[in-house]
């Protein structure tokens, strides 16, 4: 037993942006729960601690009132690394007395620490944490599953959704229909469908679960000929449009509305796609907005593996199918074309004919022919308005963010001829 968890970032999350600029990289969404909310469930009788980026602090302090961000107390502490996805085999490999590091290969997945060594680390909690940081600890490999890349989310969603499904149901009291189904709606496989309480299912909805689950959050609306194949999770408050065409392995987080066709992709939250066009194999991250008819490839006409540019090298995905990877805050106009692959910073604004360039750094604005970096004042200007209609109010902490960041990436636009 361990007196606390501290939920880590190491120096590794890089590869993880633009996703993880606002964000941990514990906080991002993979099937159902977000990678966070699965440790919780699965350590749930260890008070959790959680380090950040040092820009960040400030920022997940205010959205985790009463937790302790960058501090550990306690005599003994596991640290676990936040691009795990925890499971229970995973819990029952960390349990241990003795001070020890897990890991898979290269990569620290866990470590049981104690003593001094646990003082000198708490000394240095506003650091990102390395390989050599628990070198000096006896070595246990574990089998565990870690987040790299983005698609690696979009690639473990289908198995995470029944996961986390089965999770969250499996103490559910009598009927797993808590909302209302109107007449005229299909239940396949009826037992593997959650329907939260406020829901609405619309007649005329088909909610296939003979592949997988699908789960329902509370006061969801599911308009009429809306078709959902499962796995796949809709989130508290989000709308499914008219007709939209839902396919397996798709998850969309809280306050989102999302029409025409989306496939193998992750929504976080409070971003919209209305309108008809295809998503596929894609992650959005909050208050991002889709354009009619935008469409997104997510496979090359060779059938080849995807390659992806991050933090300015081409990474070989090894994976046929890899659609768009667009941060938060970010925007694209009517008819938009995406290629395979293609990264789109945080509070970008893309429009015109033509593909973009496969990569497109945050806080950019314009299109194929030409681009500009976007001022930051009105970047916050359109922040604020976008938040206000969810009759959120943009924080002082969460402008500070969007401030650092702009500034973070102002190099980045330099070297691609973006002023």
């Amino acid at each position: 037993m361990v007196d606390s968890i501290c939920l880590f970032e190491g120096i590794y999350y890089s590869r993880l942006l633009p996703l993880v600029y606002f964000r941990p990289t514990y906080d991002l969404r993979c099937g159902i729960l977000t990678l966070r909310e699965k440790v919780q469930h699965y350590f749930h009788n260890t008070s959790i601690s959680l380090h950040c980026r040092e820009y960040l602090s400030d920022l997940v302090k205010q959205q985790n009132p009463g937790s302790l961000v960058n501090e550990i107390k306690g005599k003994s502490c596991l640290f676990i690394n936040g691009r795990v996805i925890a499971d229970s085999k995973l819990a029952e490999q960390l349990s241990t007395d003795t001070d020890t590091m897990f890991v898979k290969g290269e990569t620290i997945i866990a470590a049981r620490v104690s003593g001094s060594k646990l003082n000198s680390l708490n000394l240095r909690l506003k650091d990102l944490f390395t390989f050599s940081d628990f070198n000096d600890l006896s070595k246990k490999e574990v089998d565990a599953k870690v987040i790299h890349y983005p698609w690696d989310l979009v690639s473990n969603n289908g198995e995470q959704l029944i996961s986390d499904f089965n999770l969250l149901t499996s103490k559910v009291a009598g009927s797993k229909i808590k909302g209302r189904v109107y007449p005229g709606a299909h239940l396949l496989n009826q037992e593997s469908i959650f329907i939260d309480e406020g829901a609405k299912v619309k007649p005329g909805v088909v909610l296939d679960a003979e592949e997988g689950p699908i789960y329902i959050g509370k006061d969801a609306k599911i308009f009429p000929n809306a078709v959902i194949e499962g796995p796949a999770f809709i989130g508290n408050k989000s709308s499914i449009k008219i007709g939209a065409k839902i396919y397996e392995n798709t998850s969309i987080g809280e306050v989102c509305k999302v029409g025409g066709e989306v496939e193998g992709s992750i929504i976080h939250s409070y971003s919209n796609k209305q309108h008809d066009g295809f998503l596929g194999h894609a992650y959005l991250g909050m208050w991002v907005n889709l354009g009619a008819d935008t469409n997104n490839s997510d496979l090359k006409n060779n059938y080849g593996s995807v390659k992806v540019i991050i933090n300015g090298e081409l990474v070989d995905s090894g994976s046929m199918f890899v659609g768009l990877t667009m941060g938060d805050h970010s925007k694209c106009a009517i008819n938009t074309m995406f290629n395979t692959g293609t990264v789109v910073g945080v509070s970008s604004n893309i429009f015109g004919s033509g593909f973009p360039k496969k990569y497109v750094p945050s806080f950019s604005w314009g299109g194929a022919e030409s681009m500009t970096s976007y001022d930051i004042e009105k970047a916050l200007d359109v922040a604020k308005c976008v938040m206000s209609r969810r009759k959120i109010n943009l924080t002082e902490a969460e402008e500070k963010v969007f401030r650092e960041i702009f500034n973070m990436t102002s190099e980045e636009r330099k070297k691609l001829g973006i002023s």
